[in-house]
């Protein structure tokens, strides 16, 4: 007999209920009474992007996890495994047992890849039935987001590695999602090490006629490049806000500098304003390592014209130029952290050729994973990276999950396993 279809509605009413810390274990008791489910887990997705953390509240936890005001957190490594293929193809999968089937979904919302959830149903299930999980899990993405506004919870499980003083005020700098999916294009960005060290920074926002995004790079380490990234991002945000066009933001954040930061303190930078009917693009940029262009499989550097860093000349005027902007093109921003010279052995260029087919969560994170590798682990400064796709034309549907609608579609892509 296949589970009854999923009442979002009762769902989210019984979260509505709980206390915000206890949010995921209601929507998991709900979930799993809609479904007859025998078990049922919710795995968050940990800043390293090498593990996934099952994170439960008010229950004892397995042996060696992690406990803090009444919450657990068990580390599961994902290389190799079946939840780093769910989180990567955003492919449900599916594996029949002797007396069941288990799923694993992707908690998913707009490309930000959350976590997963994993549920072991009785009987065999069929299309309807792998959709109204997928349904679920995009549920549950929401109830992430909502809750996590209201406690540390989320954070907490999600910091696998102690975070530095540094890095607290810079995770504050970065956006709420790693990852937008938006019709006209993909942008994903990722930061390492996400622990450690302090400085990089990168920004986006959405409205109805413009993508804005930024990387940034303040000169120095730890708390006194986190402090000053702080001014230079809190400045781009309040002119950004303000209404103020992208040369108005370039000035103003340079002033902001030149105002409040010691002598000798600047920013490198590259602040870019997508134009979404126009499908054009442009870009100021402010002493920063050039852009990269993907375009039909072969990788260049954008010319840019190099103006001097924000803070380094008060009253200077920033020039807008073009960024180059085709359907199908791939552009990657990068910080010289990517580029140092510990990294100096990593061929950006052939990564990105190899990294071709992925989505752009993957890329940054296929990079700053191969800049780890080329460090040895001993990063010196951050390496970030944000990678924007751009499919151009009218806005077009999502492939992110969105709704019953998408749950049902996502129902295609689905992994069935008949290995052990």
């Amino acid at each position: 007999m296949p589970p009854p279809r999923l009442d979002v509605g009762r769902l989210l009413g019984r979260v509505e209920r709980a206390a915000p810390v206890e949010a995921v274990q209601a929507a998991a008791e709900e979930l799993g009474l809609e479904f007859g489910a025998r078990e049922l887990s919710f795995l968050i997705a940990d800043f390293s992007g090498h593990a996934v953390v099952r994170l439960t509240t008010g229950a004892a936890g397995a042996e060696g996890a992690r406990t803090q005001a009444g919450a657990q957190a068990e580390t599961v490594p994902m290389a190799g495994t079946v939840y780093e293929r769910v989180l990567r193809t955003q492919a449900v999968d599916v594996h029949p047992l002797d007396d069941g089937t288990r799923v694993i979904a992707p908690v998913t919302d707009r490309g930000d890849a959350i976590g997963l959830l994993e549920l072991v149903l009785p009987g065999e299930l069929g299309p309807t039935s792998i959709a109204d999980v997928a349904a679920a899990a995009h549920a549950l993405a929401h109830v992430v987001i909502a809750a996590r506004r209201y406690t540390d919870v989320f954070e907490w499980g999600q910091r696998t590695t102690p975070f530095s003083l540094a890095a607290e005020i810079q995770r504050r700098l970065l956006p709420g999602s790693y990852t937008c999916e938006a019709g006209q294009f993909t942008l994903a960005g990722w930061l390492e090490p996400a622990a450690s060290v302090g400085g990089d920074t990168f920004d986006f926002t959405l409205n109805d006629d413009a993508l804005h995004l930024s990387i940034t790079d303040a000169v120095g380490h730890e708390v006194e490049a986190a402090l000053l990234a702080t001014l230079l991002v809190g400045a781009l945000r309040n002119a950004r806000r303000a209404g103020l066009d992208l040369p108005a933001q370039a000035r103003y954040a340079n002033e902001a500098l030149a105002a409040h930061a010691s002598v000798g303190q600047f920013v490198t930078g590259q602040l870019v304003r997508v134009d979404l009917s126009a499908r054009t693009a442009a870009v100021v940029n402010a002493g920063h390592p050039p852009p990269l262009l993907v375009r039909e499989g072969r990788v260049r550097e954008i010319g840019l014209d190099v103006e001097p860093p924000f803070g380094v000349v008060p009253g200077r005027s920033f020039r807008v130029q073009r960024l180059p902007l085709q359907p199908g093109d791939r552009i990657v921003f990068l910080t010289d952290g990517v580029q140092e010279r510990n990294a100096a052995v990593l061929d950006v260029a052939a990564a990105l050729r190899d990294t071709t087919d992925l989505h752009p969560r993957e890329v940054v994170q296929e990079l700053g994973a191969a800049v780890l590798r080329a460090t040895g682990g001993n990063l010196r400064d951050d390496a970030t990276v944000l990678c924007l796709d751009w499919y151009g034309g009218p806005p077009r549907r999502s492939d992110s999950e969105h709704g019953a609608d998408a749950g049902r579609a996502s129902s295609a892509r689905v992994a069935r396993r008949r290995d052990a």
